[in-house]
């Protein structure tokens, strides 16, 4: 794998990373809708990521890697990072808080709110973040070791 491949991987975790922060902030910010176009309450959104498509199986991967480095050549490039293979919504039922004076209410005075807990939508924001920022800095490293071989290449 050349350096490019690192930062093609490191660039597409960052944009998946990216998405799932804006549905955690959607999550939050919707915390309290309690009508929404459909009818209903909102809906918690989940993000679900997948490895990018591959040519080829694994094992012959590896084995093209292990003779390429052998003859200290590798002309192939294996395929990473990852991608969002969809959002989806969260079947919970919606949580009943009985508020008689609420627009929303029904005939038995309750008004369903949706079934979104704060403290579990930080932790899959700072998850979020933390992975970002991890990338991140790989790509950092990755653009140093890049500028070293030039200057090694320059001497």
């Amino acid at each position: 794998m050349n350096l490019f491949g690192l930062m093609d991987a490191s660039g597409s975790a960052m944009q998946a990373e990216r998405l799932r922060a804006e549905v955690v902030a959607a999550n939050m910010a919707n915390a309290e809708t309690t009508r929404t176009e459909s009818g209903g309450p909102y809906k918690r959104q989940h993000v679900v990521f997948a490895a990018n498509p591959t040519n080829q199986e694994f094992f012959s991967s590896l084995s093209k890697a292990s003779q390429a480095a052998l003859q200290l050549t590798n002309d192939t490039e294996p395929p990473g990072g990852v991608h969002v293979a969809q959002v989806f919504e969260d079947g919970a039922p919606p949580l009943k808080r009985y508020d008689p004076g609420h627009p929303d209410a029904g005939a038995d005075g309750y008004v369903a709110y949706p079934d979104i807990n704060p403290l579990t939508e930080m932790v899959d924001l700072m998850g979020a973040t933390r992975a970002y920022g991890l990338n991140s800095s790989a790509v950092q490293a990755e653009k140093g070791m890049i500028t070293s071989a030039l200057d090694i290449a320059r001497s």
